[in-house]
């Protein structure tokens, strides 16, 4: 082993240490090379020591989300490893060799000695309550700006399939429009004014029937469908297999269509049924027209509820819309297998609360109950007053938080979930969110096929000045 005393000296970690300590570091300490790329430790693997940098430069990252985040670098003089042998938890982080670099690494059992030795303890408790804190702010804005990525991604999704159904309706009204127009002319030719009238209320009957109509199920629609045409057919109705669609999803049959041979003429009867299916698909475009821009205001209306646009940082919040403008948010991850039961209690008080931080909390409550169930199951949410709080519980119907974990799922970096995916960061967030912020409790009871997460929110404010 190379004396490293003086070089050691200069390093603020052992400046002031005494020779003989400082001989004792340096007998206990093995000596390690990193060429550039080559990895010292990686995360989630066990901590098997501490590293202190002599010559080189180190880059520590984080994989979030299947993205590799740059947390810091080390320089020399510094020292890591300490987290993970101090929690007694897998390494939260990698570290790489970004230069040639040369370290001094204390095993794991000699850790506690090397601390122990004043006035290290003071120096690495210090650089270790920075490192948290830095990596909290960074974890938690790179947290945030994935989750409002995710969101609009769904959001966009969201907002497309009624986008392009409004547009696809409204190309389509200007051709059904001129067909009603050109098949009512020739009507006017063909028929005299006490048929026309016997027509339109054949028209507006055949419009009230379609409001009314309850859609069959498809092995049902087209066993109609078949029926329908065949019978426009053998009553020379021209295109029948085009009509036949119309009639029947507006609720019409053969005794329909018999009625109305009954009472117009023959030569009447191809321009009357015409005109009352061109009718119907005008009235089918406009009510495709009418929810799909319905459907994209209100996902507007519940974005801008969700934020707290245009509002002051504290708000006199519903707690129920603020769950049900969550879950329009999250709904496009609440399809295929995932059912929401509400039980939302009508009378429950409104609160004084931060809006958009509470929406974040329930954003995350919902979320790991959908990753929990894995694409199916239900997730039930439950809201009532109890006492001087507001109660919120979102359960799951998923597999449980094993019991030896369940105390320590809200510490910040500690997560279940695989390396990558998972920052440790969205219940503590949730934690502080609701104990700090909002002077309420949060809690979980979990067990193989069911978690609960319970929120009490004060209903008289009781927030910190």
């Amino acid at each position: 082993m190379p004396d490293h005393v003086h070089q050691l000296r200069d390093i603020p970690l052992f400046h002031d240490l005494p020779d003989e300590q400082l001989r004792w570091v340096i007998e206990n300490g093995e000596d390690l090379h990193l060429s550039p790329g080559e990895t010292l430790f990686v995360e989630g693997d066990a901590a098997k020591g501490l590293y202190v940098l002599l010559d080189g430069e180190l880059r520590v990252t984080k994989q979030i989300g299947g993205q590799e985040i740059i947390l810091g670098t080390v320089q020399r003089g510094s020292f890591v490893g300490e987290i993970s042998l101090m929690t007694g938890s897998p390494h939260t982080a990698t570290a790489q060799a970004s230069k040639a670099s040369h370290s001094l690494k204390f095993a794991a059992h000699l850790f506690h000695d090397v601390v122990n030795a004043s006035p290290i303890l003071n120096i690495m408790l210090k650089t270790m309550a920075e490192r948290l804190h830095n990596n909290e702010v960074l974890i938690q804005q790179h947290q945030k700006l994935s989750a409002l990525g995710k969101l609009s991604a769904g959001l966009a999704h969201e907002l497309n399939n009624p986008a392009a159904a409004a547009r696809r309706a409204a190309g389509q009204l200007q051709g059904a429009a001129q067909a009603v127009q050109s098949q009512a002319l020739a009507l006017n030719r063909h028929l005299d004014p006490a048929r026309l009238e016997l027509v339109d209320a054949l028209r507006q009957e055949a419009l009230e029937r379609a409001a009314r109509h309850t859609p069959l199920d498809p092995l049902a629609q087209s066993d109609r469908e078949d029926e329908v045409a065949t019978w426009l057919d053998d009553h020379n109705v021209p295109d029948g297999w085009q009509l036949a669609p119309m009639f029947v999803a507006a609720g019409f049959g053969v005794e329909w269509l018999d009625s109305v041979a009954e009472r117009i003429n023959v030569e009447a009867l191809s321009d009357v049924l015409n005109w009352i299916a061109s009718t119907l698909n005008l009235r089918e475009l406009l009510n495709e027209v009418e929810q799909s821009t319905t459907r994209i205001s209100e996902l507007v209306k519940a974005v801008k509820s969700y934020s707290y646009m245009d509002q002051a940082p504290v708000q006199n919040v519903n707690v129920n819309e603020g769950l049900e403008n969550t879950l329009v948010i999250l709904r496009h991850k609440l399809k295929d297998g995932i059912t929401v039961i509400r039980e939302y209690d009508p009378a429950l008080p409104r609160i004084s609360a931060y809006g958009s931080e509470l929406n974040q909390v329930w954003t995350n409550l919902i979320d790991n109950a959908v990753d929990a169930l894995e694409g199916k199951g239900q997730i039930r949410i439950r809201t009532a007053q109890d006492g001087d709080y507001v109660l919120v519980e979102i359960a799951d119907n998923g597999p449980g938080i094993p019991p030896e974990i369940q105390s320590r799922i809200f510490e910040p970096f500690f997560t279940t979930k695989p390396q990558g995916k998972g920052t440790g960061m969205g219940l503590d967030i949730v934690y502080r969110t609701i104990a700090e912020h909002h002077r309420g409790d949060v809690r979980v009871n979990s067990k193989p096929g069911e978690t609960c997460f319970q929120i009490r929110l004060p209903i008289r404010e009781k927030r910190p000045d």
